[in-house]
This record gives structure tokens, C-alpha cells and sequence, in this order.
């Protein structure tokens, strides 16, 4: 009886809305506690032990379980570049939690709500947490939708912190005054010139049209940056971070560095 109620304690942690720090530790599989949450993640380790790739996915239906989309993919591009790879899990997705934050798609949760600055200080501490784990003097992003806004926002609100990013089907031009949207476009000023950006599109995206990627992308060529731009033919907004061309253009500029 007493293995059952200690099973049935881990189970209800596991699945649960809430975990706490204590709890995320004694969580079996791949769980970190980081920006105040416990985030399920997949990581498969690579010999270049200075690098490390993360994969941040975008907004999917709440409590989808996204690591059994990104896993393979992660684990497809650790053994195309031998650098450690890990896909994470944001809030409300796979088994993380929702101790401050619900799922993106949550009919609570604001609208842009991966750019609002609570989530970009969230997921800006989540990237140093692992950077801290995994030893890693350079860290390469690849994000989509939700993910890539995020992302693109954080090279500029914290500078150095990230080397690499693959950024697809996002949104990064501010399009209202909201004070509390922050989107990368005002923090183009910020983003250090040695910061590699890829910025990928789908022709037959409508969720994130290509005419606002190829926007932020004169505006980043205007600042100096160094940014590619990268057409996806025929390529609509799902797995748009998976297809062909965004994974050539990103292990192609892993080569160079």
C-alpha cells in the first residue's frame, strides 16, 4: 500500500498543473526547473560539448504533447552536427507545468502573450539555465511561430546570450503602441552585430504572412545585422522550422563557425 500511494503521488506530480522546484527534481525522465517552472525536455548529447541547440516550439492546441513531434527532430539534427541538442517543452505543453504561466493558446492568456515581458524574462532564464547545464559557451536557437517571436525579441533583450537563431513563422514588427508587447522590432539597436540570424518563411503561410518576415528582414539588413533570408516554396505554417531549406541554412552556418 505504501508503493502504491508513493506511485500514485509521482503520477499525480507528473501530470499535474503545479510543481514545485523539490518536485521537478525527484520527477523521473528529463524535467528542469527553470524562470519558475518545470519544463519537460528531450536531449540527445553531442561530442562538441563549448555548443548546444535548443528548439523552442510555438503555439499548439494546450497540453499537446510536442516532444513527440520535436524529439525526432531534435535527435535528427544532433547526429547531422554532433552538437548537443535539446527540445523543450514550454508551459501547458507535454508534462511541464503552469505554476505562473498557462499554454500559449490558453483562452486566458493574452494575445502575443510569447512577447509580453514576463514570458520573454521567463524563457530568456530557461535559456541560461540550460546554457549553465550543458557548459555551453555558444548557443544556437531554432524557434517557430510563438517561439521564433520570442526568441527574436530576446538577441536584443539580452545580448550575447544566443550566437545562432533559425527564426520561422514568426512575427516581429510591432503593430500597435502596447507598451507591454515587446517585439523584436524595438530592439533591432540591441542585437550585437556578431549575432547570426536566419529568418525563414512558407509562401503559403497565413498564419505568419511572408511579407512581415521579409519586413523585419530589411529592417535588420538596414541596422547592419547579419541575417539571411530564406524562402520556403510552397511551404505552409506547420513545421515550417523542420522543412528542408531551414535546416540546410542553419547546418550550413554551424559549419562556418
Amino acid at each position: 500500500m505504501k508503493y502504491l500511494l508513493i506511485l500514485l503521488l509521482l503520477l499525480n506530480l507528473l501530470f499535474s498543473k503545479s510543481v514545485t522546484k523539490t518536485e521537478c527534481q525527484n520527477l523521473k525522465g528529463n524535467f528542469i526547473f527553470a524562470g519558475g517552472e518545470c519544463l519537460e525536455y528531450a536531449a540527445f548529447d553531442g561530442e562538441k560539448k563549448d555548443k548546444l541547440i535548443v528548439i523552442i516550439h510555438g503555439a499548439w492546441k494546450e497540453g499537446t504533447n510536442t516532444l513527440a513531434r520535436y524529439k525526432p527532430f531534435a535527435e535528427s539534427l544532433n547526429l547531422d552536427t554532433d552538437i548537443t541538442t535539446v527540445a523543450i517543452a514550454l508551459p501547458g505543453y507535454s508534462k511541464s507545468s503552469t505554476n505562473k504561466l498557462t499554454a500559449l493558446t490558453n483562452k486566458n492568456a493574452p494575445k502575443y502573450m510569447s512577447v509580453t515581458k514576463e514570458y520573454i524574462e521567463f524563457l530568456t532564464k530557461v535559456l541560461e539555465k540550460f546554457k549553465q547545464k550543458y557548459k555551453a559557451k555558444e548557443l544556437s536557437v531554432i524557434a517557430h511561430s510563438a517561439g521564433a517571436m520570442a526568441t527574436a525579441t530576446i538577441l536584443g533583450y539580452k545580448p550575447h546570450l544566443i550566437k545562432n537563431a533559425l527564426l520561422a513563422g514568426g512575427r516581429y514588427v510591432a503593430k500597435s503602441n502596447n507598451k507591454n508587447l515587446l517585439f523584436a522590432s524595438k530592439f533591432l539597436d540591441k542585437i550585437p552585430k556578431d549575432t547570426n540570424i536566419i529568418l525563414v518563411y512558407g509562401t503559403k503561410d497565413n498564419i505568419s504572412k511572408p511579407k512581415e518576415t521579409i519586413e523585419f528582414y530589411k529592417m535588420a539588413k538596414s541596422k547592419g545585422l547579419n541575417v539571411l533570408l530564406v524562402e520556403v516554396k510552397g511551404h505552409k505554417h506547420v513545421d515550417l522550422d523542420m522543412s528542408q531549406e531551414a535546416v540546410d541554412a542553419f547546418e550550413k552556418l554551424l559549419e562556418k563557425n
